[in-house]
């Protein structure tokens, strides 16, 4: 696990300087070592946490000769496999680890090097015999890679604060207040974008050209097994993934939620270890949030050495550091519980398993079962939706009064615009009422597009496809990488492996969803493992009570962090608009907590990155239209 960076020009400048300025605002991601390698107008920077071969994978690595350099952030589960076969092939290895292989798969099959790779990459290869560049990121987005193509000149990096900044992109602004996050290719600054997972991106003579090398997609080839040969075959290939996950020179754990994704990948990783896994949770005072009992079972019956923390509401002196360990705006709340539980697993292990992509592979979201009611009955939520609207608002963890009110508002919408109703953030007219903005720029227009791609697919896959390719990407990887390389600690995602996910996408719906029963089939697959309270429990997760916290002690803080001053200064919400908010929201007459920690969060991050930009950073100039 690393963070890496660099520079190709044909422009002229001196690159290497300002690499190993760019290099020095990753070092969060790669503490143990850091290397260079310039090659006149092109240069290369890794900063490396060490995780495979300790003693001779610092990066960059060269092929025989030095015309092919690579530097890489992840981590290639079957590189064993392809060294032997490439060793077959006459190609010499120096080193122990994975980075190498790239090199030697790069020589052999070109650009189709990432085709073959299992794992989580960002990768950056320099061809000096072709004079070319290669950025390349895994079919999934679990690592991140940035990049800037300006002027013939062509800078990336693993993080966005490592690259020269330019105005506000209110395109992007405008995606953030309809998700909570900021989608690919888009980042909050105009010049800056991401490179989409599954993508390569070729510089050769200051020209830059992108394109698709993997699309994970619903299986048109649906597997009718019998229920009892897909859970057994389920349970081995997750076991297969866990497996391989846990392949590492430094101690591994798991960030044990207590639900039955972060369980069942405990279970498999304490039977595959040869010693006492290491587990960490976080638990919360409210009560239909904290899930330490749930966690505390599966510790109990494997034995883990187990760590957890009581989060409380005093999480206001932990935003601002929040703000700084995410580069862009971003506003999914459980980004604090993972940022701790994070620091948590960090003073023990370098490495942890998480369960993200579980929900959007098997099933396991609310929407899904609302996206199957709503099929049948969406015309009938109008009708109820006034009685509905009167219910009063809980600060209770998923409570049936904000999922009811979330149902009639969008039930009668087309599929994808229903299923992005259940999760809107700020709808376009309340966007316009706070940004005083009228844009023509539609975010759900990124999910159409994802949308149009699996026409003929079950609805239920193709809006799980969504998920997959959007709010999984942009969002929950986004947190998990961000919460803990700010600790240095690389999070795997064993749920995001080909051999789980070939599987999980040719799967019918009725593996999946039937009716409000969730994941069904990783459920029956987990059953063995698990104590039957966390097979049969809730959804879980790293939730936060916001709400609840946004009503008592957080209150002052949010007023003072949007006051009119504050907002006025940075000119982007009109602060009337935001004090109704907090209003509404305080006095009980709406749940506005997503909305709120979305306005904290860009208010935060704006304060941090852009109001105190590092010296000698360009400053972002700020553009409201109006």
């Amino acid at each position: 696990m690393c963070g890496i960076c660099g520079i190709a020009s044909t422009n002229g400048s001196a690159v290497t300087d300002r690499v190993a300025e760019m290099s020095g605002t990753l070092v969060h991601r790669g503490p143990d070592s850091f290397g260079e390698f310039s090659d006149g107008d092109v240069a290369l920077a890794a900063r490396r946490l060490s995780i495979i071969d300790l003693e001779t994978g610092d990066q960059p690595i060269a092929n025989e000769d030095g015309t092919v350099h690579v530097v890489q952030n992840g981590e290639i589960y079957n590189y064993r496999e392809l060294r032997r076969e490439l060793e077959r092939a006459g190609h010499h290895f120096r080193t122990h680890g994975d980075t190498e292989v790239l090199i030697h798969l790069y020589e052999e099959h070109g650009d189709g090097f990432a085709e073959r790779l299992r794992g989580m990459f960002a990768v950056a290869i320099w061809d000096a015999r072709r004079r070319r560049l290669v950025l390349a990121r895994d079919r999934f987005g679990i690592k991140p890679l940035y990049y800037r193509a300006v002027d013939s000149e062509l800078a990336f990096a693993s993080e966005l604060r490592a690259l020269p900044r330019g105005e506000i992109d209110l395109d992007a602004l405008e995606a953030f207040l309809a998700f909570n996050a900021i989608p690919a290719p888009l980042t909050i600054f105009r010049e800056v974008r991401k490179l989409p997972a599954g993508h390569l991106l070729e510089w050769k003579n200051g020209r830059v050209d992108i394109r698709r090398f993997a699309r994970p997609a619903p299986n048109p080839e649906v597997r009718d097994d019998e229920e009892a040969e897909l859970v057994e075959e389920l349970r081995s290939r997750l076991r297969d993934s866990v497996r391989a996950h846990l392949v590492s020179d430094v101690p591994v754990g798991v960030l044990l939620s207590g639900g039955v994704d972060s369980a069942f990948l405990a279970a498999l990783a304490a039977e595959e270890s040869s010693e006492p896994l290491r587990t960490f949770s976080i638990g919360f005072e409210e009560r239909s949030f904290d899930e330490l009992a749930d966690a505390r079972l599966v510790a109990e019956r494997y034995g883990t050495q187990h760590r957890e923390l009581v989060l409380r509401p005093d999480a206001a002196l932990l935003l601002p550091a929040l703000a700084e360990a995410f580069d862009e705006p971003f506003a999914d709340s459980s980004a604090l519980p993972t940022y701790l539980v994070s620091q948590l697993a960090a003073g023990d292990v370098k490495v942890a398993l998480s369960g993200e992509g579980g929900d959007e592979l098997f099933g396991g979201y609310y929407t899904y079962s609302a996206d199957l009611l709503a099929a049948r009955v969406g015309g009938l939520a109008r009708i109820a939706a006034p009685i509905v609207e009167r219910l009063p608002t809980s600060t209770s963890k998923a409570s049936f009064d904000y999922k009811a009110k979330r149902f009639v508002r969008a039930a009668h919408l087309p599929p994808l615009e229903r299923h992005h109703g259940w999760k809107e953030i700020f709808s376009p007219d309340l966007r316009r009422e706070l940004t005083g903005r009228q844009s023509s720029f539609d975010p759900v227009d990124l999910l159409r597009a994802r949308y149009e791609e699996t026409e003929g697919a079950e609805e239920i896959a193709r809006l799980q496809d969504v998920d997959l390719g959007v709010y999984l990407v942009d969002d929950l990887l986004v947190k998990t990488d961000r919460a803990s390389m700010a600790h240095s600690l690389e999070a795997r995602v064993p749920y995001l492996d080909t051999v789980v996910t070939n599987l999980a996408l040719a799967l019918p719906t009725k593996h999946k969803i039937r009716g409000f029963s969730k994941k069904v089939l990783l459920r029956k697959a987990a059953a063995p493992l698990l104590p039957r309270e966390i097979v049969q429990g809730k959804k879980r997760g790293f939730s936060i009570p916001a709400a609840a916290w946004l009503r008592g002690d957080l209150e002052p803080f949010a007023r003072e962090t949007l006051s009119a001053d504050v907002l006025r200064r940075q000119g982007f919400f009109r602060p009337e608009v935001v004090a109704r908010l907090l209003d509404e929201h305080i006095a009980g007459r709406e749940d506005r907590s997503r909305q709120l920690w979305g306005l904290l969060a860009f208010t935060l991050w704006h304060e941090r990155h852009v109001e105190r930009a590092p010296q000698g950073a360009s400053r972002p100039e700020v553009l409201v239209e109006r």
